[in-house]
């Protein structure tokens, strides 16, 4: 507006100029034909005089009439110029609202109160109004920026000037509207597998299967009719869905009741079976989609099954279910497929570098020596990728028993020696987890291209390795130990057997991730135990080598000591900000309180030796400690998980935890 008034008194003031200039000048044009003529005295001169006065006093009237009038259509033009700005500022439909220095409001007009209906700004903040005014106003650099932001049922496009401390509104509720229609028809493939389908039908009759069958069908097939989904079975224990992304996000607010219905009626029949699907959206091609739904639900069937995983294409993965802990349900059918696949990698590889994650266990080194027993029966050379300088008392002792074995010692080397020895046909084998990021060495991935295996117990998370020759995970077994003792079982048998300290590590490896047998076991385990005491595991070596140390069981219970109960079920404990405490007594604290009466979870929370702030996390089973750990950025198995939070203090990492326990009990 204002450079609309300045162009045009430039031009009002060039017209006046203009005029000016040209009316002088014909003035002395004209008093000069005046006076030649009087010096020439005639008639034709005189004559010539009066026409000349004439014209002036007419040219002199119009001249002044024509300048009453710009001036005139000039404050015509000023006052409604002015009478417009004042007024735009208060009519004008855009919402405008002035706020001071404590993002108190001050001033709105009209047409906010009228979109609005927030007539009253008195003691009124910009909280009140909305809290992402708060955050448009804190979280911006900019001068000027702006950001959709909803008040009551319409959402709004506000602009913000920061020097003026102005906002502008303009209503977009329209526009918004398209926009979640779009978002809610986007199209959406799933997975839908029926996880022990096999398993369960082998040994029932034609008419139980068939009675299942339709169960099974019937409510699926409710349940996709009353989301309006396309469902459609592929197989026996697959169903193939598609679905709009509008019914998906409903389905995620109520947590896929689904499973609940399946689990609870199949289990009243004896026939518990669960259901793990995979969902995937976010982009137009359906070849696409369908790939990303099956790696989903590889991923569902990776964490143990009876769970969903949602994800959007370059998003990260979202998780529902998996409330309770998976059955057992592999097969020696499996253990066997397992263990020839793997025999046919290792002739196929130079040598093999196998590593567990970073500050090893018993179960670690117990399943690195049960590999490399294997790669020696397939004639292939293996090494072991520890860190002996960050090792537990019980696991430091096994290295020193291994140091004292001649022909073990000579294959234990550290991260910087397999650095030098890999090669484009190593075989590289994770055990015990399928976190990159944890393992002793992550920097062998780049080099070790695609000739990947993953063996572990933990449920699966989303950081993967990409593209794995082989996965080996099994959430319901007790340890990465159990299977692979019954890996052992399936080599060939014109091989030197497992030697005595090898036996001894994996029973170790064992009896430390079940408690001596007290959680997490089924018959397969104790089966793998028996084998592992065949072939001369001694049970006498293992309790000497678990023995604590005066100074860990005294800091164990200084951790204790701290015990505060979240709800009535979950235990939670910490340690001081200045003091570092071994993960392994973390983990030892968390496992004694659940001998507690009513503690049904634990946490325990302290300072690392990296600088972190880690917390150990223990379940009988009942609560879900995976998702709990999930939410901070950790993850584990159903009833043993844990995390790491950087740049946190105890006390804040305790705050957090809290929190996300509190949010846990005020759902149940």
């Amino acid at each position: 507006m204002e450079k609309i008034k300045s162009n045009l008194r430039f031009f009002l003031s060039r017209v006046d100029y203009s005029t000016q200039l040209t009316a002088l000048s014909l003035i002395v044009m004209l008093v000069s034909i005046l006076i030649v003529g009087l010096v020439h005295g005639s008639l034709s001169g005189y004559i010539q005089a009066v026409l000349v006065i004439i014209s002036l006093i007419l040219f002199v009237y119009l001249f002044l009439l024509l300048g009453e009038k710009a001036g005139k259509y000039t404050n015509n033009l000023q006052y409604r110029i002015d009478r417009g700005t004042d007024n735009s500022f208060v009519e004008y439909p855009l919402g405008i609202l002035l706020y001071d220095d404590d993002n108190q409001v001050q001033w709105v007009n009209p047409y906010f109160v009228e979109k609005t209906g927030i007539d009253s700004i008195f003691s009124m903040s910009l909280s009140d109004i909305s809290n992402d005014l708060v955050s448009l106003v804190s979280d911006n650099q900019k001068d000027e920026s702006h950001k959709t932001v909803k008040i009551g049922d319409k959402y709004y496009l506000v602009q913000i000037q920061r020097e003026l401390q102005t906002m502008y509104f303009m209503d977009i509720t329209h526009y918004s509207k398209i926009e979640r229609r779009y978002e809610d028809n986007r199209s959406v493939i799933g997975q839908v597998y029926l996880d022990n389908y096999a398993e369960i039908t082998q040994s029932m009759s034609d008419r139980d299967v068939s009675n299942l069958d339709n169960y099974i069908t019937n409510e699926l097939s409710n349940w996709a009719s009353s989301e309006q989904m396309f469902l459609k079975r592929i197989d026996d224990d697959h169903f193939f869905i598609v679905a709009y992304s509008g019914k998906i996000f409903n389905m995620e607010k109520k947590g896929f009741k689904i499973l609940d219905v399946i689990r609870e009626y199949t289990s009243q029949q004896n026939v518990p079976l669960t259901l793990s699907m995979g969902f995937s959206y976010g982009v137009d091609d359906l070849n696409v989609l369908n790939d990303e739904a099956q790696k989903n639900l590889n991923l569902s069937l990776g964490r143990g099954g009876d769970q969903v995983v949602v994800k959007e294409i370059g998003q990260k993965a979202r998780f529902y279910g998996g409330n309770t802990d998976p059955m057992e349900k592999r097969t020696r059918v499996r253990a066997r497929m397992i263990s020839e696949a793997l025999q046919e990698l290792l002739k196929d590889s130079d040598q093999v570098l196998v590593m567990g994650h970073n500050h090893p266990d018993m179960d670690v080194l117990g399943s690195c020596l049960g590999i490399r027993r294997i790669a020696q029966m397939n004639n292939t050379t293996c090494k072991i990728v520890i860190d002996t300088k960050n090792l537990h008392t019980d696991v430091s002792r096994l290295v020193q028993m291994i140091d004292d074995d001649p022909n073990i010692k000579d294959d234990i080397i550290s991260s910087e020696e397999s650095m030098n020895i890999i090669t484009s046909n190593t075989l590289i084998v994770m055990v015990d987890h399928s976190k990159q990021s944890i393992s002793i060495n992550p920097e062998l991935f780049n080099k070790a291209s695609e000739k990947v295996v993953v063996i572990d117990h933990h449920r699966r998370g989303e950081e993967f390795p990409e593209n794995p020759m082989l996965i080996y995970i099994e959430p319901y077994a007790s340890s990465t130990s159990e299977l692979i003792t019954e890996m052992l079982e399936y080599q060939p048998k014109n091989k030197k057997a497992i030697e005595k300290i090898e036996a001894t590590s994996l029973l170790a490896g064992i009896t430390v991730d079940t408690k001596s047998f007290s959680l997490r076991t089924g018959t397969r385990t104790f089966d793998a135990a028996s084998y592992l005491r065949s072939v001369g595991a001694d049970e006498t070596l293992i309790q000497n080598l678990l023995k604590e140390n005066i100074d860990s069981f005294i800091q164990r219970n200084h951790l204790i000591e701290s015990i505060t109960m979240v709800g009535n079920q979950m235990a939670v404990c910490f340690g001081e900000n200045d003091r570092v405490y071994d993960p392994v007594i973390v983990a030892q604290a968390a496992d004694t309180l659940l001998s507690l009466n009513n503690v049904e979870a634990s946490f325990v929370i302290s300072k690392r030796p990296d600088d972190r702030v880690g917390i150990s996390a223990r379940s009988l089973g009942n609560i879900n400690v995976q998702v709990i750990m999930e939410k901070l950025g950790g993850g584990g198995h159903l009833s043993d998980a844990a995390t790491q939070i950087s740049d946190v203090t105890v006390g804040e990492a305790k705050d957090q935890l809290v929190q996300v326990l509190s949010e846990i009990e005020n759902k149940n």
